[in-house]
């Protein structure tokens, strides 16, 4: 089985490469390829709320007692709130030592519908869209928070029913297996679906020569956001290696799942497959259904540390000083800002204006980092899929002793 793991490991980082290569070389001709990739995506995309609900109910409800569950979410949230204030703490310390916006002439560019539509989204908006009215609409249009808090607290009253429970819990067992056996299947076309992804996400931004004349004028930025995630990606792994029984072979066994996050630039589309490997490193499958989809909806450490480098940058291109007082309001608002980007492709620009608007700065420079925000997505979008595989392996010592 690892000899075959690690075959696909090869496949999907040289789909990867080949992706990379092939966008730089043909460009814009690339684009007529990008349907393969979001076919694969969309695929991976189908299995999200089965996966989730079936993975949500029967994980809450192989913990047990009810009671036994604060524990348990409790040291989840715990996790999942430091990690991610952690996280924009290394984005502010880089973003400060390197300055990467110091010198740089402001730029323009358009602002997409979907996110100048959002402008006025706030920390309000975020808390409201715990609930949503109709739990069929939200699972329609992916609207994972609801859904999460809808099966959260369906699983709660599952457990308290008595011995009526067996046969739904049974059920959601199944479905939950079923699904991992379809995440499977699916990851046999991954090597060609990030070929896909990649080459036609090169396409579309103009070729190689394009892409090196928007790394060369947001180069620094780039490299200032790559650094601290880095950082924090390593910082993840100092976690795992006190706060986990999993060694160093953690990382190698959830390769599969970074590569394909780094890939699709969504978290939540990588779901499936970063439960599949966080299973197969051993990690006690109560915590992979509990931890992981509410970690792929909540915890976005590299999101959360790219909005205070971005806001930073900004600041830092329009001369403005930002003080003790307003990195505070930025460290406060992109830690919160962050739990409500679900894990979809470009979510972080949404939230990044929330953050732009409690400092402040106009949203319009939203178009100064567009041009390279696809390519940014796909790291923070690695560390983020770290972050919640991590989460998962210390959460488990947490578990309530299983019952025979």
């Amino acid at each position: 089985m690892l000899f075959s793991e690690n075959k696909l490991i090869i496949a999907i980082l040289l789909g990867a490469v080949a992706g990379i290569i092939a966008g730089a070389l043909f460009g814009p001709a690339m684009v007529s390829v990008a349907w393969i990739g979001d076919l694969f995506l969309d695929t991976l995309k189908m299995m999200i709320i089965p996966l989730i609900v079936a993975a949500v109910i029967s994980g809450v409800s192989s913990l047990g007692d009810i009671r036994k569950l604060g524990r348990v979410g409790g040291a989840t949230l715990l996790y999942y709130g430091l990690t991610t204030a952690s996280a924009v703490l290394i984005g502010l310390f880089v973003v400060n030592l390197i300055q990467p916006g110091v010198g740089i002439e402001q730029m323009s560019s358009t602002i997409p519908e979907k996110v100048a539509a959002k402008s006025d989204t706030g920390i309000v908006d975020i808390i409201t869209s715990l609930v949503a009215p109709n739990i069929l609409f939200a699972a329609a249009d992916t609207q994972l928070l609801p859904v999460i808090v809808f099966c959260l607290v369906f699983a709660a009253a599952l457990t308290t029913i008595g011995e009526k429970n067996v046969t739904l819990i049974h059920f959601f067992d199944g479905l939950n297996e079923v699904m991992m056996k379809l995440v499977v299947w699916v990851m046999t076309f991954a090597p060609i679906g990030i070929f896909a992804l990649i080459a036609g996400q090169i396409g579309k931004a103009g070729g190689g020569t394009a892409i090196k004349n928007e790394l060369l004028a947001v180069g620094s930025y780039c490299f200032t956001v790559i650094l601290g995630l880095t950082l924090h990606f390593i910082l993840l792994f100092i976690i795992l290696i006190i706060f986990s029984q999993q060694g160093r072979t953690y990382l190698l066994k959830l390769l599969r799942a970074l590569f394909t996050a780094f890939g699709t630039a969504s978290s939540s589309a990588t779901l499936p497959l970063t439960m599949e490997c966080a299973l197969e490193a051993g990690i006690d499958k109560r915590s992979v259904k509990f931890v992981l989809p509410i970690g792929a909806t909540v915890n976005m450490d590299g999101t959360a540390l790219y909005e205070a480098v971005a806001v930073m940058y900004i600041a830092q291109v329009y001369g403005y000083s930002m003080g003790l007082g307003e990195q505070t309001i930025i460290f406060i608002t992109a830690t919160l800002a962050a739990i409500g980007a679900a894990g979809i492709p470009q979510a972080g620009l949404v939230t990044l204006l929330i953050v732009l608007n409690a400092v402040d700065l106009p949203i319009e420079s939203i178009g100064m980092i567009l041009a390279v925000d696809w390519f940014l997505d796909r790291f923070r979008t690695t560390v983020n899929v770290w972050g919640d595989s991590v989460g998962a392996a210390v959460i488990e010592s947490y578990l309530p002793e299983k019952t025979a």
